[in-house]
């Protein structure tokens, strides 16, 4: 059976004050009116039932996450007691999964991507289960066509090809400095890391295993619990002393075989607030706004975002993000919007959780 998790467990800080611990950036309704986890999940339903697709997120959010996505399953939602990052998260899903259909298949997919069209996406996840079909033995990872030299985002390098759109795996690079990043746009040859697989749950597992021996037996244990009463006590003596490791540093970047999917999609991380000027058009001075009431003279380039109907004005300003929350505001220049998550350390160092 074809499985698909979404991973719904990011803090989002760059996209600081609006995204917090209490009401990360997944949940936020800047787009269209809708969640970017709202978003990730119908994509998925436009290929697979509900009883199919999974979230794991922290156990705080799992309220809201019910709230928002009603149609699922509440034994589909799984909460983690903290956050352990990928490699941990992946290894949860796969073992409780493991449990339930231990011949099964597994999706990873992301709540923090803008994708289009869902029609090419479906293609590209359907052709990702059927080479894991193929290859059960292999770990399946959906590359992006890079549309730049973009120094953010880790590279896949494509070797072979195994069928249509699928092939070998030579090695992933992290973050690249930009005279790389622009060799490898212009090689053809290379990919976007897009943070979404598939495999078969026995495969995932063995490699938890051979890769992350410690983590493998607490993840086991915790899922033996999970339909128990003894899940919040084992999960809450075991999960946070696990190695806290990405699934791409942990295992992707030392399994021996891999394969990556030509996801030939438009693919936006909201990972900052410039990003919105992929998604949202500018105003006729350039300005993406994001708000229910702005006025603005002889200013260009801006990004302005409110939740709530409080009137934002800029005047003679340019090139700046201004973000408005009901209890802080943010402002500072676009090319400074990558140093929001050190802010954040430093309100938190002045304010404790009160902001953050």
């Amino acid at each position: 059976m074809r499985h698909a998790v979404i991973m719904a467990g990011g803090a989002g800080t760059r996209l600081w004050p609006l995204s917090r611990t209490a009401r990360p950036k997944q949940l936020l309704k800047l787009f269209g009116g809708k969640s970017l986890l709202r978003q990730s999940y119908e994509r998925l339903a436009s290929m697979l039932p509900p009883e199919s697709i999974y979230i794991i997120t922290g156990q705080k959010h799992i309220p809201l996450i019910e709230e928002e996505l009603p149609e699922l399953p509440s034994e589909n939602l799984f909460g983690e007691p903290v956050g352990r990052d990928t490699a941990n998260a992946v290894g949860l899903a796969a073992a409780i999964l493991h449990h339930r259909d231990p011949d099964g298949q597994m999706g990873i997919f992301t709540a923090d991507h803008i994708i289009n069209p869902i029609d090419d996406f479906a293609r590209s996840v359907d052709a990702a289960y059927n080479a894991t079909d193929a290859h059960p033995d292999a770990l399946v990872t959906f590359g992006i066509r890079p549309t730049h030299p973009h120094t953010g985002y880790g590279y896949v390098s494509r070797g072979e090809p195994v069928s249509e759109g699928v092939y070998q795996v030579k090695k992933f690079t992290e973050k690249p400095n930009i005279t790389e990043a622009m060799r490898y746009v212009a090689s053809g040859k290379y990919y976007w890391n897009s943070g979404m697989f598939t495999w078969r749950l026995k495969t995932i597992l063995n490699q938890v295993k051979t890769h992350l021996p410690n983590s493998y037996d607490g993840l086991m244990e915790c899922a033996c619990h999970w339909d128990t009463s003894k899940r919040h006590d084992t999960l809450n003596d075991i999960y946070p002393d696990l190695l806290k490791i990405s699934v791409d540093f942990a295992i992707m970047e030392r399994a021996e075989k891999v394969l990556v999917i030509d996801m030939n999609c438009q693919w936006i991380d909201v990972g900052s607030w410039t990003a919105l000027e992929q998604v949202v058009g500018g105003d006729a001075d350039g300005n993406v706004v994001v708000a229910k009431r702005t006025i603005s003279l002889a200013s260009r380039g801006n990004i302005i975002v409110s939740e709530d109907d409080h009137l934002v004005t800029t005047i003679g300003v340019n090139d700046l993000v201004i973000v408005h929350a009901p209890d802080a505001t943010l402002i500072c220049t676009k090319r400074d919007a990558q140093a929001i998550k050190e802010l954040t350390g430093k309100v938190g160092d002045q304010f404790g959780d009160a902001y953050i």
